[in-house]
């Protein structure tokens, strides 16, 4: 929730907060959550402030996924609990990003944790998940151009 007080990420990142770094390079930082869901949850920020995917800078957010792999992988041989690893993003309020600042959250899991992620999830109706993979795929249109490396399948519109 933006409450109007200066970003926390950023003042961390201006050696203004305190953090406990784990990681740095030119485009990120990786720091132990204060509020962990387990030892050895971290987040990865990066330097340059946006507050959601929309403001973020694709390569930027390409590193923050390679970082956060690394991270993964070094909590798997940190010797912290560790049989399995979650990757987080939440992009604006209503996915709970409560630091309006992009950042990833990865956090170790293991059997017993406690951690809860649950939805009440129904097995939708095909005809539906193609129209909204259509839908999906005409306005990712848009960033094809952008992205080399990306491949856009010919599809036909879904039918009523």
């Amino acid at each position: 929730m933006d409450t109007g007080d200066p970003c926390v990420y950023c003042e961390i990142l201006a050696g203004r907060a305190e953090a406990s770094l784990a990681f740095e390079d030119d485009v990120t930082i990786v720091v132990m959550d204060g509020n962990p869901v387990n030892p050895g949850h971290a987040v990865v920020i990066p330097r340059v402030h946006a507050t959601g995917l929309e403001d973020l800078d694709e390569q930027i957010g390409a590193h923050m996924w390679r970082v956060a792999q690394r991270v993964a992988l070094g909590l798997r041989r940190s010797g912290l609990r560790c049989e399995g690893v979650n990757v987080l993003l939440g992009d604006g309020e209503a996915a709970l990003q409560e630091v309006l600042h992009t950042h990833m959250h990865v956090f170790p899991r293991f059997e017993g944790d406690n951690v809860v992620v649950d939805a009440d999830c129904e097995p939708r109706d095909r005809r539906l998940l193609n129209q909204e993979a259509w839908a999906l795929r005409e306005a990712m249109k848009a960033f094809a151009s952008q992205a080399p490396s990306a491949v856009m399948l010919p599809h036909r519109a879904p039918t009523a």
